[in-house]
């Protein structure tokens, strides 16, 4: 598989990811926790459904060393348990933007990685999107951070470093087939649905369209997103992937002013020009070794 496939097929997963948002806003009153431990649920049985159709032996992709499982189960359900913790304990915009920081951070941390190299695109690139990032969330208000809100900052923060931590270190495993993913997700609705025992009260999907809403996420933005993931950050341009994450929010922001969700605004447009741009500023190098692979 060529790096230009690989970056692709995980660029998949930030398109999916722009579809969390508005599945969520359809899946009424369900607390978090017990949202992550449904939709993972689901996205282990999607794993299962694979391993059963291909007379593959489910099994197989438990015999690995234990670094491998502290890295895929603490990024997948680390990066969700620290993401709600910020959200509960900072206002919100304040939490996302913080939490946002993971694009850019994949892409500085992509040059400790062994044959990378940092240019000066992909830095440009990276903050061209948490700038237009910013103003998707905070809608081109000002945000001020409240010494009050201390310990969601810190959570924010720890969510930022743990998804990039996770999608950098990926690296270094692999030799490790994406379908331990299906595991990791398996492991995190257990983790999901513990959390959701100890801190929330279980409330069940009313109507057709909050389950199908749980299923859409079950099989998309936290299904097969993380697997397409996978094989990006292991094979692809992490550095172009890292600014290409922006897209998310932005992605997420359109859906929602086309289903009526949100209104449309000259924010979200200038945050569309930023962000574009600078996905294709980040992805120059791999855009012109396309290019002349043409030739």
């Amino acid at each position: 598989m060529s790096e230009q496939t690989a970056t692709l097929i995980g660029g998949t997963a930030v398109f999916l990811w722009g579809a969390l948002a508005l599945f969520t806003t359809y899946t009424g009153m369900i607390p978090p926790f017990q949202l992550v431990a449904m939709t993972f649920a689901i996205a282990f049985l999607l794993a299962l459904g694979k391993w059963i159709l291909r007379w593959e032996n489910p099994l197989v992709f438990l015999r690995y060393p234990a670094p491998v499982w502290v890295l895929g189960i603490g990024g997948l359900f680390g990066y969700h348990f620290f993401y709600f913790m910020a959200l509960k304990n900072a206002p919100p915009v304040d939490a996302s933007l913080i939490a946002y920081l993971w694009p850019l951070l994949i892409v500085l941390f992509s040059a400790l990685l062994p044959g990378e190299r940092l240019r000066w695109f992909h830095v440009l690139g990276a903050l061209m999107g948490l700038g237009g990032c910013a103003l998707l969330v905070t809608n081109g208000g000002q945000v001020v951070f409240d010494s009050r809100y201390a310990l969601g900052y810190l959570a924010a923060i720890a969510c930022a470093l743990t998804w990039s931590g996770y999608s950098v270190l990926s690296r270094r495993f692999g030799e490790v087939p994406t379908d331990v993913v299906g595991w990791f997700c398996g492991a995190t609705a257990v983790l999901g649905l513990l959390c959701h025992a100890i801190f929330e009260t279980t409330v069940m999907p009313e109507g057709s369209i909050e389950w199908l809403a749980v299923v859409g996420l079950g099989l998309g933005p936290v299904g097969a997103a993380f697997f397409t993931w996978d094989v990006g950050v292991k094979r692809g341009n992490i550095r172009a992937l890292g600014a290409m994450s922006y897209m998310a929010p932005l992605i997420s922001a359109v859906l929602l002013v086309l289903f009526g969700r949100a209104a449309p605004s000259w924010v979200l447009a200038f945050a569309c020009v930023a962000i574009v741009g600078g996905a294709l500023l980040a992805s120059l190098e791999m855009l012109r070794g396309a290019r002349a692979a043409r030739k």
